[in-house]
C-alpha cells in the first residue's frame, strides 16, 4: 500500500488533475484505435480472389449462376481471355473461422420476410483487416437474378476498385520518387506508381516511365495538351491524340517504327475519379512495322486552374504471361494522380461515392 501511495503522489506531484485527466484520455483512445490491428488477423487469399457465400442448390439455379456469370466475366482490354475474378463458394453453414477471413466475401440473402427490394450493403473489416464483406440481400431469387443482370457492371467495378485501393494504399508507402519528381517538375501533379520503375524519358509535356525488364514491362506515361470543352473528351479525339503523342516520344528500334492504338479493340467511357469527371479509355496498342503489342490504360482529367488535359496511361508489354495483374496493377497508380488543386486524402477508387450515387438515382427513379 505504501508503494501506492508514493506512486500516486508522485503522479499528482508533477501532473495537474486536469492534465492526468487528458493522460488517460489520450491513452484510451490510442489503445482503442490500435485494438483492431492488435487483434484482427489480415485478411487470407490472393488478390482478385471472391468468396460467395451462398445456399448450395440456389447457387445451381438461374439465381446463382447470374451471380457466377457477373463474376467469371473476362476482364476488358486483354489480348487474349482472362477472368475478372477467381471464384469460391460454400453454402451459409459451411463459413467457417478460416473461410470467414476471406478478403473478397459476397454473402447472398434471400428472405421474403425481411426484404421487399434487392440492395447492396458492404462493411469493411467485417472479420479481418483489409476485408470487403458485400452483402447482397433480396426477396426472391426471379429479383436477385434481375438485379445481378441489370447491375453487372457495378458489381464487376466495385469489387475491382477494392483491389485497386489495396493497391494505392502500398503505394502511398512504398512508390517510386523518381516517378513522383517528373510529375512535380513538368506538370506539378503528384501520382504514385511501383518503386521499381525508375528508367524515364522526358519529351514536350510528357513524360515515359518504365521498370525496363525483359519480362512483365510495366511503364506509366503522363501528358498534357489543351483543353477545349466537352468535345475533347470524344473517343476520335482522344484516341488521335494519343497517337500523335506516342508517334513523336515512343519510337520503334528502326525508322517507320512507332507505337499506335488499335482503334478496333478499345473503348472509351466517362468514369469518376475522385468524386470529378474524367476520360477513361482501355483497350490494345502496337507498334508500327513490329511485332510489339499489349494492353493499355488511361484517364484523361481536366486540370481546371490552367485549362489542361492531364492524360495519365499505363501500358503492358508481357507476351509470355497473363496478363490481368499487371494492367490492373498500374490501374491502381492512375488512381493516384493528384492534380494541383487536389489533396492526397483523395487517392482512392471511388467506391463508396458511386454506391452512394447509385443508391440516389435509384431512388429518383422510384419518385
Amino acid at each position: 500500500m505504501k508503494r501506492n501511495f508514493s506512486c500516486q503522489r508522485i503522479f499528482t506531484k508533477f501532473i495537474s488533475p486536469v492534465k492526468a485527466m487528458v493522460f488517460v484520455l489520450v491513452t484510451l483512445c490510442l489503445v482503442c484505435s490500435c485494438r483492431k490491428e492488435m487483434y484482427f488477423p489480415v485478411a487470407s487469399g490472393r488478390p482478385y480472389e471472391v468468396l460467395v457465400v451462398c445456399d448450395s442448390k440456389m447457387w445451381e439455379r438461374p439465381a446463382g449462376r447470374s451471380l457466377f456469370n457477373v463474376l467469371d466475366t473476362d476482364v476488358p482490354g486483354l489480348p487474349q481471355s482472362e477472368r475478372s475474378f477467381r471464384i469460391s463458394q460454400c453454402s451459409p453453414d459451411e463459413l467457417d473461422k478460416t473461410l470467414k477471413l476471406f478478403r473478397n466475401v459476397i454473402f447472398v440473402d434471400v428472405d421474403p420476410k425481411m426484404y421487399t427490394q434487392t440492395k447492396l450493403k458492404f462493411m469493411r473489416d467485417k472479420y479481418a483487416m483489409e476485408q470487403i464483406w458485400v452483402t447482397l440481400q433480396s426477396p426472391s431469387e426471379e429479383e436477385f437474378e434481375k438485379y445481378c443482370t441489370e447491375n453487372r457492371q457495378f458489381i464487376v467495378d466495385f469489387l475491382t476498385k477494392t483491389e485497386m485501393n489495396r493497391l494505392i494504399k502500398i503505394l502511398e508507402e512504398k512508390h517510386s520518387m523518381v516517378v513522383s519528381q517528373l510529375a512535380k517538375e513538368l506538370f506539378d501533379c503528384e501520382i504514385w506508381c511501383p518503386e521499381e520503375i525508375q528508367s524515364y524519358k522526358k519529351g514536350d509535356k510528357f513524360f515515359w516511365a518504365s521498370n525496363n525488364t525483359s519480362s512483365g514491362m510495366l511503364n506509366l506515361c503522363v501528358y498534357s495538351y489543351p483543353y477545349y470543352g466537352p468535345e475533347t473528351f470524344t473517343k476520335y479525339y482522344m484516341l488521335q491524340k494519343r497517337d500523335s503523342v506516342m508517334m513523336r516520344n515512343i519510337p520503334g528500334s528502326t525508322p517507320g517504327m512507332f507505337m499506335k492504338t488499335d482503334t478496333l479493340y478499345t473503348d472509351c467511357r466517362p468514369i469518376t475519379v475522385h468524386n470529378q469527371f474524367a476520360y477513361e479509355a482501355r483497350g490494345l496498342w502496337y507498334m508500327e512495322n513490329d511485332g510489339m503489342g499489349g494492353p493499355f490504360v488511361s484517364q484523361a482529367r481536366v486540370d481546371t486552374t490552367r485549362n489542361l488535359v492531364i492524360v495519365a496511361e499505363g501500358f503492358v508489354y508481357a507476351p509470355e504471361k497473363m496478363k490481368r495483374g499487371l494492367i490492373r496493377r498500374i490501374e491502381a497508380a492512375l488512381y493516384t494522380l493528384m492534380l494541383p488543386f487536389e489533396t492526397k486524402e483523395k487517392a482512392q477508387a471511388d467506391t463508396e461515392a458511386e454506391e452512394e450515387k447509385k443508391e440516389a438515382v435509384k431512388e429518383t427513379n422510384k419518385k
